[in-house]
């Protein structure tokens, strides 16, 4: 079994989906939680009707807070992280827990392949919003879409294990109310050794692109900044030189190539610092 967090603000429609889809299209029964930040949408009437284990904030308190404080409820050592906004296609835990089960230790970390209508892995539009999803022709042509197992992937869905995430403390809360925590989270496993940094091919996921928790405080956001002055490098450099993101899943990750191409991005990155020093 795993535990599934979710984070949702005000997003009922994507969450009754994406509910409906685990549901739906699992082979085994997993433990839910929910983080409800505000919940005045009816959320918050929505998880305590059907039973469904969840915190709860008065106001949105941010992604990163969301997960960390829905973690806490979890009864797995498998935490897997989603977006309200998803709808799990058929037989995804079946490929997750088949990865998993591959290896002796828990320095690892899985996460799915998306699609979207315009964007993500795979582009395959199967509507733009709750109100246009086209389950059906979803199901009928999820598994024909060409795509491979890939390398470095920081998007949710992601899993790792408890042990590893109480190494790292979780999400960094400073990130809230989100851009920039994922690829944060996964400096964070690397320094800590991880190097399998897999996202399945068959792990599939419809992904609405609603923003969820970051909705009314995206323009504020400065999560790249905050990235590019804790770790010496921007988040774009971190994904292109240590994880080598989508590109096909070789094995387990080295240590980034130190050519010239690192090395002139790596100097860009310390002239933004140097510049974001001098104005602030």
């Amino acid at each position: 079994m795993l535990s599934i967090i979710i984070p949702t603000y005000n997003n009922l429609e994507y969450l009754k989906i994406c509910l409906k889809s685990l549901k739906k299209n699992s082979q085994l029964q997993h433990e839910i939680i929910l983080h409800v930040n505000d919940g005045s949408d009816g959320t918050l009437k929505f998880a305590k009707e059907n039973n469904i284990p969840h915190s709860f904030s008065v106001n949105n308190v941010g992604l990163c807070t969301a997960i960390n404080t829905a973690v806490k409820k979890a009864s797995s050592d498998l935490l897997l992280y989603a977006h309200d906004d998803m709808y799990f296609c058929p037989n995804w835990d079946n490929y997750l827990l088949n990865e998993i089960n591959k290896i002796d230790h828990n320095l690892y970390y899985f996460s799915g392949t998306m699609i979207e209508k315009n964007s993500a892995h795979i582009s395959f539009n199967c509507g733009e919003t709750f109100k246009d999803f086209d389950e059906n022709k979803l199901l009928n042509n999820f598994d024909k879409l060409v795509f491979f197992n890939h390398q470095g992937s920081h998007f949710a869905p992601h899993l790792v294990h408890r042990e590893l995430w109480n190494k790292v403390g979780g999400f960094s809360e400073e990130f809230n109310p989100g851009i920039g925590s994922d690829p944060d989270f996964n400096m964070k496993l690397w320094n800590e050794g991880v190097r399998i940094f897999k996202g399945i091919n068959n792990f599939r996921v419809y992904h609405f692109s609603s923003t969820t928790t970051r909705k009314k405080n995206i323009k504020s956001n400065k999560g790249s900044l905050i990235f590019l002055k804790k770790w010496g490098f921007t988040h774009k450099f971190f994904k292109k030189h240590f994880l080598r993101s989508k590109t096909m899943y070789m094995g387990p990750l080295k240590g980034p190539n130190k050519n010239i191409s690192f090395y002139l991005d790596l100097f860009i990155c310390k002239l933004r610092i140097l510049y974001y020093t001098i104005v602030k």
